[in-house]
């Protein structure tokens, strides 16, 4: 398995965000998250991605414990959260930003990210101008921008219209057929199941399906 999860468990202020948790992911599938807020879905894959460390148990990726032997998985696009970016740079100028730090990503592939997810590669317009869906479509193009191995993304589809999560779920199959293991979180059961290969449920911490 690409990443095994064993008896993983965290407490943050007296609290089990995650409980004794054990699950398996493997390349070439999508797996759906789901659960209601506070049902553990973001801290999971706060804690496949380093975001977090454990208390007890530990998290593999390709071997490797987060943690331990990598504080990171070592290809990974992520989106947890409201994306931020430089406010007074297009979408196109955010992403030659980010693309400095790893020098993975042509231009070509930048703007050809940012025209699947919906937005304009040419447009001057700056982030601080973004509506909500823009700032998103950014925030998952920046996530794509590599075809990282892992992909997750929480709640990917607030703020986007059908159009706009068609375009989505077409680049993530995609993706999934290049042989990436892909985690989305939703509280949306019919979305993941139009979605996803496998889903699991979460609740209070735990995973309860």
């Amino acid at each position: 398995m690409y990443i095994e999860i064993k008896d993983y468990t965290k407490v943050i202020k007296g609290a089990r965000v995650l409980d004794d948790i054990n699950a398996a992911f493997d390349r070439g599938h999508i797996y759906g998250i789901r659960g209601r807020n506070g049902s553990g879905k973001t801290m999971l894959l706060r804690a496949i991605c380093g975001l977090i460390f454990p208390d007890k148990g530990s998290v593999s990726i390709d071997g490797m414990v987060i943690g331990k032997d990598r504080d990171f998985p070592e290809s990974c696009g992520v989106l947890i959260g409201y994306p931020e970016f430089i406010p007074y740079l297009s979408a196109y100028e955010n992403l030659k930003q980010l693309n400095r730090i790893r020098k993975l990503s042509s231009d070509e592939r930048i703007r050809e990210v940012l025209e699947e997810v919906g937005l304009d590669s040419n447009s001057s317009k700056i982030f601080h101008s973004f509506s909500m869906g823009m700032k998103q479509k950014l925030g998952i193009a920046a996530a794509l921008m590599d075809h990282p191995a892992l992909i997750i993304l929480d709640e990917p589809t607030n703020a986007l219209d059908q159009e706009s999560i068609d375009r989505l779920h077409d680049i993530l199959l995609k993706e999934k057929e290049g042989g990436a293991c892909i985690l989305v979180s939703s509280h949306d059961r019919e979305e993941l199941s139009e979605l996803s290969d496998h889903i699991i449920s979460m609740d209070s911490g735990r995973i309860v399906e």
